[in-house]
């Protein structure tokens, strides 16, 4: 019997949850923020206030909204007894996971026998956080309670990130896409939007595709319409703008629904793929958002 290692039973666990999820209409990128108990925002680490990336967001995201967490703010059990406060007896945490690489013992030596560089092996840890809302005790500056986004700080913000980009950006035509051939992004103008707000969105969509031309994060982008390929650039343009959205305070939103039939046959097909479409999300929402001066 084939023997399932650690890192292929994670990909398969939370793969299966995000399916399930998908399958019920709830896409874990564009969770009912309307009916969230929590701000529209990243989850962060509430001690080091650095916000967690790739698949744990989709986790967070998922566990904020179905447990009607009042906040995106996360600790591990250790970090809430540090800040002097406790997790609460009976709570349990939300197991997300940790990206790394090393390099056996075994490797290295053979490596140097051959006179080459040592190969590094990638591997995913888990760990547990509870949100803030499962602790007490916790000080004042970490409970205190999350400003609510500025709508007009929100736009100005998309607006400055949307200039600085410096890429080529048309305003005209009744579609909205990206061409690598010509690196360009079209959008329709504003007033073709009944909610302007959805103009933005789907701006940072097609600069979520502009992020993986060859000049800068270089995803493959030579995919026919309809093609499996198609469906992970997409994905992970639908990622990015709604990490990017978040970032800024704007509650992100579906931009083509249609594919949800395609994205499912990815994901089933493939139980890494969720984990490196959301990790090259967040690259392209960083890429983004350091245009807006936003740390990461």
């Amino acid at each position: 019997m084939e023997r399932t290692t650690g890192r292929e039973s994670l990909y398969s666990e939370v793969t299966s949850r995000i399916i399930a999820e998908i399958e019920e209409e709830r896409l874990p990128w564009v969770q009912p923020w309307e009916r969230a108990a929590c701000a529209c925002t990243m989850p962060c680490n509430a001690a080091s206030l650095r916000r967690y990336s790739g698949v744990n967001v989709l986790i967070l995201w998922t566990e904020a909204m179905a447990r009607g967490y009042s906040s995106q703010r996360w600790l591990t059990y250790r970090q809430a007894i540090a800040l002097g406060g406790h997790v609460r007896r009976g709570e349990s945490g939300t197991r997300v996971c940790y990206a790394d690489r090393f390099t056996p013992r075994e490797e290295q030596e053979r490596a140097r026998d051959e006179g080459r560089e040592a190969r590094a092996v990638a591997f995913l840890r888990r760990f547990t956080l509870f949100n803030i809302d499962q602790c007490e005790d916790l000080p004042a500056h970490v409970t205190a309670e999350e400003p609510m986004p500025d709508p007009v700080l929100q736009v100005a913000a998309a607006d400055a990130l949307i200039a600085a980009s410096g890429a080529r950006f048309i305003i005209g035509g009744d579609e909205a896409f990206y061409s690598p051939e010509h690196d360009a992004v079209q959008v329709p103008p504003i007033a073709a939007f009944p909610d302007p707000v959805n103009w933005y969105r789907t701006a940072l969509h097609e600069l979520g595709h502009w992020t993986g031309h060859t000049s800068r994060l270089d995803r493959d982008q030579a995919c026919s319409f309809g093609s499996e390929a198609y469906a992970r650039e997409e994905l992970v343009a639908e990622m990015a703008a709604a990490f990017t959205c978040a970032s800024l305070g704007i509650v992100p939103t579906v931009r083509h629904s249609d594919y949800i039939a395609s994205w499912l046959e990815v994901l089933r097909g493939d139980a890494g793929a969720i984990f490196r479409a959301a990790s090259a999300a967040s690259r392209a929402a960083d890429y983004l958002l350091a245009f807006a001066g936003e740390e990461r």
